[in-house]
């Protein structure tokens, strides 16, 4: 159940488990990171680029400022963001859909860097179900997803949650690989006392469940064996496996977004 759940504070470097993933230990710092979303819910989207730092070092991050971002999809589709300041780089008409496949192309400091990501289409995000059960003479809680995984093999999810709206968020991973086309069995852990969270009776867990390809599903799985492994806050030592070309840090996904809360009982 441990590995159900991990607390990310920054989803720069957050916003599975395959086997025999090889993470780079080294230090990257003043590498490019590239943090890009496209969804199926209403834009605009964003892309935030950046620099690493050092895992000891106290500051989070360097924005980089002044370059050229251009997102296209293979519809025809394509816009220059907008820069808004701070890393991030803004969309003001794009679209996002499921089927479509998506382009980010960045150009950075002489650099040109680019990544691919195919959104999945949605699954339906019916509901959740509590459960709780005693620990150590204290009560802990599940949350069970409610949805019923498509008959095609392939599926791949993530799970991104909070407590009563918290910018701490935390995250799971699915695949179909085990129970393939059949009503979801595998709960949420809620956290109790990691980080400084406990949840209790009375509060709100805010749930977005997204529709993932391949690629960003084994950046997340790298990333919670890192994290799961003691890195603690603030910048990861490792660097997950990017789906970003000329050795950026980092990600690009396009995926779907279904959201549910539940307060607990």
């Amino acid at each position: 159940m441990k590995n159900l759940f991990l607390s990310i504070v920054s989803l720069l470097f957050l916003t599975s488990c395959e086997k025999n993933i090889d993470l780079d230990l080294e230090d990257q710092s003043g590498k490019i990171v590239i943090e890009g979303n496209i969804t199926d819910d209403t834009g605009p989207y964003l892309v935030k680029i950046s620099k690493s730092v050092a895992y000891t070092t106290a500051v989070p991050y360097t924005a980089v400022e002044n370059a050229q971002v251009v997102v296209s999809d293979n519809t025809g589709q394509t816009e220059t963001l907008t820069y808004l300041g701070d890393g991030y780089y803004k969309t003001a008409h794009f679209t996002g859909q499921p089927g479509r496949t998506y382009t980010l192309k960045v150009t950075a400091e002489g650099q040109q860097y680019t990544a691919q990501s195919t959104m999945p289409q949605a699954v339906s995000f019916d509901g959740l179900d509590q459960d709780s059960f005693p620990i150590a003479g204290e009560t802990t809680y599940t949350l069970l997803p409610v949805f019923t995984d498509p008959p095609a093999l392939g599926n791949r999810y993530l799970f991104v949650f909070s407590v009563n709206n918290s910018s701490q968020k935390l995250f799971a991973e699915f695949s179909d690989n085990v129970n393939n086309g059949l009503p979801n069995q595998r709960p949420l852990l809620m956290p109790n006392d990691k980080d400084g969270i406990r949840v209790k009776s009375g509060d709100t867990i805010y749930v977005e469940m997204q529709c993932i390809d391949q690629n960003i599903f084994t950046y997340y799985s790298a990333l919670l064996q890192i994290l799961d492994g003691g890195a603690g806050s603030g910048v990861t030592p490792a660097n997950p496996p990017s789906n970003i070309s000329n050795g950026a840090l980092g990600y690009f996904s396009a995926h779907t977004v279904r959201t549910k809360t539940k307060v607990i009982q």
